[in-house]
Order: structure tokens, then C-alpha cells, then sequence
């Protein structure tokens, strides 16, 4: 191992990390727009929406993310459309995201009893406010175990974006090995910057995990706090 070539190329990958987690951060808070609405669509079963949301929901979960990047930076410049390369990428993470978000916003919805409406309704609250302060609160904090586990698996999807000439973690070690045949030392930098940035998120997602947590919406104890 090369510690020296480790020591002279480790800026590049901190450069890479901060743009990966920077097209991460804002594709995963596009995804999470996009899931809320369209669960939003599939609760309240609105007439022709729920059809484009369901398709949507098939193409983006059916297709893998790299087909989808190749079709924003290679696909559509053919109709005049030309997108950069950070713009594909947060295009591709929030469609691909937005559709695993909108299932956990919709199966955390589904999970609050309706009695809970009912009550609401006969506190003469409306039905927005019914939704704002009461449903998805609860829904949130019953998904959020799902929430972080999407969030991990489109953070590791950013591995691909190299395909559109992204200069992300994976095209600066590919760049490395092509270039100097450092293969066991760039990759070794590849996995330790992954886990440098995955690892403090997963901790995070446990932490908030537990928090919210409480009475039937999770295992904790209210009482104890276990």
C-alpha cells in the first residue's frame, strides 16, 4: 500500500465528498417533496393523478437509476433539451427517491386509525388541519425507520453518477487507476470516504430512529424511555 500516493491524492476525494453529499442532500429533499405528494395523490385517490403517480411509481422503481441518468444527459439533448451533469444527477436521485419516499408516506398514513380523524372532525378541526397536526406528525414518526433507510440507499446510489461525467467519489478513483494503476490504494480511499460519510448517517438515522419513537407508534416504553 502507498501510503504517500494515499497521503497526495486524499484533497480529491474530499473535493468528490463534498460534491457527492452536496447532489445527495438536494436530491434526497427533492425526493422527499415529490413521495409526500404523490402519497398525497394515492390517499386521497384524486381522479387521473392517481393513474400518473402509479405509473410513475413503476417506471422509477423498475428501472435502475444509471438507465435513467443515460436517458437526462444523453436522451433528451436529442429533443434539445441538454442538462448538466449535477442537474442529471439530482433529476435522477429525486425521481428514483421519490417514488421509494411516496410508499413510505403513504404506508405511514394508512397506519393511523381513522378514529383519529373522526376526532378531529368533532373538534370542528378541517381537514387540512386534521392532516397538518394530526396525521402527519404520527405518520412521520411511524416512517421514519423506512425514511432513513431510503436516504442510506440513495446516498449509495450516487456511486453511479460517474456514468454522466460527474466528478464524484467513483470517477476520481476510476480517473486514479486509469491513470497511475493505484488500483488497491484508490480504492481503499473510495471505501473509507463512503464510510466516512455513510457511517455518521446511519448513526443519525438510529438516533432519530429511537426518539421518535413512543406508545403504539413505536417500542419504547413512554414511561421507562427503553
Amino acid at each position: 500500500m502507498d501510503f504517500e500516493f494515499i497521503r497526495a491524492y486524499a484533497p480529491l476525494y474530499a473535493s468528490a465528498a463534498v460534491l457527492t453529499l452536496t447532489i445527495a442532500f438536494f436530491g434526497i429533499l427533492l425526493s422527499v417533496v415529490i413521495g409526500l405528494l404523490c402519497s398525497l395523490v394515492k390517499i386521497f385517490k384524486i381522479p387521473v393523478l392517481t393513474a400518473i403517480v402509479n405509473g410513475y411509481i413503476e417506471i422509477s422503481r423498475n428501472t435502475p437509476l444509471l438507465i435513467q441518468l443515460f436517458f437526462l444527459y444523453f436522451g433528451l439533448p436529442k429533443i434539445g433539451i441538454v442538462l448538466s451533469s449535477e442537474t442529471c444527477a439530482i433529476t435522477g436521485l429525486a425521481f428514483l427517491g421519490g417514488s421509494y419516499m411516496a410508499e413510505a408516506f403513504r404506508t405511514g398514513i394508512e397506519q393511523i386509525p381513522k378514529i383519529q380523524t373522526d376526532s378531529g372532525l368533532s373538534l370542528g378541526m378541517t381537514g387540512l388541519q386534521i392532516f397538518r397536526f394530526i396525521i402527519l406528525p404520527q405518520a412521520i414518526a411511524t416512517s421514519v425507520p423506512v425514511f432513513c433507510a431510503n436516504i442510506i440507499f440513495l446516498i449509495k446510489e450516487t456511486s453511479v453518477f460517474s456514468a454522466v461525467a460527474l466528478a464524484d467519489l467513483m470517477f476520481v478513483a476510476k480517473d486514479l487507476i486509469g491513470i497511475y494503476y493505484k488500483t488497491d490504494e484508490a480504492l481503499f480511499m473510495l471505501v473509507i470516504s463512503y464510510l466516512l460519510i455513510l457511517l455518521p448517517v446511519s448513526a443519525f438515522c438510529t438516533l432519530l430512529e429511537r426518539r421518535v419513537r413512543y406508545a403504539e407508534f413505536g417500542n419504547s416504553n413512554p414511561v421507562s424511555g427503553k
